[in-house]
């Protein structure tokens, strides 16, 4: 048995349902099994530990070749797991598309409005992103340059449903690969988002609807009469791997080098994506860590955040301790409450998430080292905002609002 580099292994992808169990063995055990490869270093066997460890990321995978027999498990610190989250200092890059990928990990942030003597808030800043500035570059990024490394990309349009922040990712990149990009927005997106995507030079078709799964049907039916390309950050379970690979390692690591770990994980449910992929991560690493989703409550939109039953593909394969609902108005008062006292300006998915981690604190329901997931900034919705603001205190008019 060798280690060899894992970008030098080749094997068949699989979708994530067929080997997620044998994901959650590795990161339980915190350790792998060789794979079979030939000559040619393609896997001829084992292929579900192969898509683990390809999902997971380590510099290094374990192989044997055809005449060794049954070999130990390796740790994943002995295939170097975390070496991506090194930094690159200076932080200069040679193209846009490695500024996504290796301006990383994105900060972590303690927080003082919510801190308090057996709680310690920590949040992750998702908006430390060019694009879109939001954790959807993550996702845009991870899908476009793999359809474009695995030779899917057939036509030089792409077309993506968006409530905003992946179709902002995609077009930029789209933009730097030469390809164009066609977005659909829910009637819940702001009217002013339009012109930042025609700014960015994308076409912008209104839907008069919300996301939903019949939408997303329907841009799929579009794109297949117009032959282009749809990569659909709702389906695509490299909306999943992409946060297993990167955004969980980066917690762990993070927490990691100030001695401490999880023991609670709280984020907003949109596509499902990153929640399940952090609650997959730490309930197989550590056992004990409680997750909470975070939805709008019904009848209220919050944007970048969905209820359940809308449909999400990944939340159903890994668990989540309770699902938590939020107002729209709930979610502002965090926004103001924590911009306040700790001067940050965080967008209403995460003011919902701030919102529901005060409320279980307030109640007692949670205590040690606590991540919640900020998954943009609120600058882009300072239409809303303005809205709100108006409704929300009429004694101050937002004209002398300083």
């Amino acid at each position: 048995m060798k280690k060899v580099l894992l970008s030098s292994v080749r094997g068949e992808l699989l979708p994530l349902e067929k080997y997620i169990h044998v994901l959650g063995d590795v990161i339980r055990e915190w350790s792998a099994p060789p794979v079979h490869v030939n000559e040619d270093n393609t896997v001829m066997d084992n292929l579900e530990t192969y898509n683990a460890l390809w999902a997971l990321g380590p510099r290094f995978i374990p192989v044997k070749d055809a005449q060794s027999g049954p070999l130990e498990r390796i740790s994943l610190n002995e295939l170097d797991l975390y070496y991506e989250l090194e930094a690159w200092n200076p932080r200069v890059y040679d193209n846009v598309v490695e500024l996504v990928s290796r301006d990383i990990p994105t900060p972590m942030v303690k927080l003082k409005s919510l801190s308090t003597g057996n709680v310690v808030v920590w949040a992750k800043l998702e908006w430390y992103h060019p694009f879109s500035l939001s954790i959807k570059d993550r996702v845009a990024w991870y899908m476009l340059t793999s359809a474009i490394e695995r030779g899917f990309i057939k036509s030089n349009v792409l077309y993506e449903p968006t409530s905003t922040n992946t179709g902002l990712g995609l077009v930029g990149l789209a933009n730097y690969y030469n390809l164009k990009t066609r977005v659909y927005l829910p009637s819940t997106t702001q009217k002013c988002i339009d012109y930042l995507f025609v700014a960015m030079g994308a076409e912008v078709v209104r839907k008069n609807t919300p996301i939903t799964t019949a939408m997303i049907d329907s841009v799929i039916l579009d794109a297949a009469r117009n032959g282009a390309v749809v990569l659909n950050q709702f389906e695509n379970d490299l909306n999943f791997i992409v946060h297993l690979k990167y955004t969980t390692k980066e917690v762990d690591y993070q927490l990691a080098s100030r001695g401490r770990r999880p023991k609670v994980v709280i984020g907003g449910l949109g596509t499902s994506g990153h929640l399940s992929a952090l609650s997959f991560y730490f309930k197989n690493k550590y056992g004990d860590v409680r997750v909470y989703g975070v939805q709008p409550r019904p009848g209220s939109l919050i944007p970048g955040i969905r209820r359940v039953e809308t449909g999400m593909k990944w939340v159903r394969l890994v668990e989540v301790d309770k699902i938590i609902d939020v107002s729209l108005e709930d979610a502002f008062e965090a926004v103001l409450y924590v911009a306040r006292r700790d001067g940050i300006l965080v967008g209403l998915s995460a003011g919902a998430v701030l919102y529901a981690t005060k409320t279980l604190i307030e109640n007692n329901e949670i205590e040690g080292d606590v991540v919640v997931v900020v998954p943009d900034h609120g600058t882009k919705y300072v239409e809303l905002m303005e809205h709100l603001l108006e409704k929300m205190c009429p004694d101050v008019p937002v004209t002398s609002i300083a």
